[in-house]
């Protein structure tokens, strides 16, 4: 029987002894892959995890009554976990590209089209630049600045499963033209100063804004932080589809932790993490009784900010992260077709962009800023049924999955307003309909119950259901993916950048140095220092 939200179960109740080498808080993609690593390399490891299953935020999900298709609820796509990790850990995991990246809807007076960037880029591209623009220049633009951003990519990438370099020592590496652009000023200026079309930049800046929010001028670079992560993956960026859902990765991780010699126990609530001389005491809940059991180091895959709490350092309101998406899942019995007459299974096959040219998003930005809904909302949609049709199960062939991630839409939107999370909602709803040449709700397939198959999560859904404060998807604002030139890389947690105010606490999740997104980056990093230091 699955879960009550869905999932299947994953639970492993091992004969929980009291003391390990390793104690892991939390079931995510990352602590998992701590304890697969550690385990490997014959250390004693028990997972620790709130919920009845494991997989964080990187879960398949059937949400839709008397409906096999399974949904990547949170988490949608992987770029950032390097192909090093899934070979180190023997992973049966299959990752597709799309043969889509992109396709934005556009309209400009009388005349109206579709921008497409295909994968990988040939004369359909080109030729949609210079009917959206009427000319190649925006092209070469386009392609020369891509090139440095994926020269940047390829010296970044080698370094995320690698003791943190310096800044300076990265530097050094990358033309000083892009270093500038993407590290040292406000991304807004290389996008205006870079392309001349409105659409366009707002292309490029879309991939500094998922999960952030922030102007693109900003001066604290939030930004900035957040694109560099989307284009480094691996050396190239590419955002695949994990074949059988996000469900199948996390999955295939919890089969190699648990091959390994790790044990794994779910519904253990974790309450307090105590310090000590040689290590550390875990006080967990089985809903039942109290437990505790003590690990000579403990990797934290919850928040920093929730960590705090559980080693007894109060609750601080004024530092809690706060979140910024509109999640939506949809099931449809077809694909809508689009007012710009193109092949739906072309522009639905990468993300399709919504109200996202550049003076959308900017005045998108300072409308929810002012603490009011967007409109138009800017978002993207995918598909993902269509590079993988094995996620529809009888159904494939029959229906399709759509996902729409909305931008700027704050925490605090849904805070000050109530009425905010179901505007929200028909805002991203109008804005699809806008390019579509029938309602979105005319392809909406209905669950068993006869209800349309729409879910949204706001961020207030990911905090109550995954326990992240403010419902940051990133556990908090990204960091630079190197260290500062003046920083202390004296213990190998401060050398993998995992490091916490106590020597047997690790961080493992997406609050470490280079975590965010589903990488398995904190986790391989905790488990290197951990080994290091053992």
């Amino acid at each position: 029987m699955p879960s009550p939200d869905g999932t299947p179960p994953r639970v492993y109740l091992g004969p929980v002894t009291h003391s390990y080498d390793v104690v892991v808080v939390g079931g995510g993609h990352n602590a998992l892959v701590s304890a697969a690593y550690l385990a490997r390399a014959g250390l004693s490891v028990v997972v620790l995890e709130r919920l009845g299953h494991t997989g964080g935020a990187a879960v398949s999900v059937e949400p839709f009554a008397g409906l096999p298709a399974r949904l990547s609820r949170y988490s949608y796509l992987v770029s950032l976990m390097p192909e090093q990790l899934m070979a180190d850990l023997d992973l049966d995991v299959r990752l597709a590209s799309r043969s889509t990246a992109s396709y934005t809807p556009w309209v400009r007076g009388e005349r109206s089209g579709g921008l497409l960037v295909e994968r990988p880029e040939g004369e359909a591209t080109r030729s949609s630049f210079r009917e959206l623009t009427g000319g190649d220049e925006e092209y070469a633009a386009w392609q020369a600045f891509y090139a440095e951003v994926g020269k940047l990519a390829e010296v970044v990438a080698p370094t995320l499963i690698q003791p943190l370099p310096l800044e300076r020592d990265v530097r050094a590496l990358v033309d000083e033209r892009i270093w500038d652009e993407v590290v040292s000023e406000p991304l807004g200026r290389a996008i205006t100063a870079r392309f001349a079309d409105d659409t366009v930049r707002g292309v490029v800046a879309t991939d500094a804004l998922i999960g952030t929010f922030a102007s693109m001028d900003d001066a604290s670079l939030i930004q900035n932080r957040c694109f560099l992560y989307h284009l480094i993956g691996n050396g190239t960026g590419e955002w695949r589809v994990p074949v059988g859902g996000m469900g199948a990765v996390t999955d295939a991780l919890a089969r190699a932790a648990v091959e390994a010699g790790a044990e794994i126990v779910t519904g253990a609530g974790v309450s307090a993490i105590t310090p000590g001389a040689d290590g550390a005491e875990v006080t967990w809940h089985d809903g039942t009784r109290e437990h505790s059991v003590t690990g000579r180091r403990v990797l934290s895959g919850v928040a920093p900010w929730v960590l705090s709490i559980l080693l007894g350092e109060g609750e601080d309101p004024a530092t809690k992260p706060a979140g910024s998406q509109l999640k939506i899942n949809f099931l449809l019995d077809r694909l809508p077709r689009l007012a710009s007459g193109a092949d739906p299974e072309v522009a639905f096959a990468g993300t399709l962009h919504l109200g996202e040219d550049y003076s959308q998003l900017e005045t998108a930005y300072a409308a929810a800023a002012a603490g009011r809904v967007p409109d138009p909302m800017p978002g993207e949609v995918y598909c993902h049924s269509l590079t993988d049709p094995s996620i529809l199960g009888e159904q494939a062939g029959a229906a399709h999955t759509l996902t729409y991630f909305g931008l700027h839409t704050p925490a605090a939107l849904f805070d000050a307003d109530h009425g905010a999370r179901d505007l929200a909602v028909q805002r991203a709803i109008a804005s699809l309909d806008a390019v579509l040449d029938e309602p979105i709700a005319s392809c909406v397939a209905r669950d068993a119950d006869g209800n349309p198959c729409i879910e949204a999560k706001v961020p207030q859904d990911v905090e109550k259901d995954l326990a992240m404060p403010g419902g940051h998807i990133f556990h908090g604002d990204l960091e630079w993916p190197w260290a500062p030139n003046r920083s202390r890389l004296e213990t190998p947690a401060q050398q993998w950048g995992v490091q916490t105010q106590h020597d047997s606490v690790l961080l493992c999740g997406s609050g470490a140095r280079r975590g965010g997104a589903v990488s398995g980056l904190g986790g391989h990093n905790a488990a290197q220092a951990v080994l290091a230091g053992l």
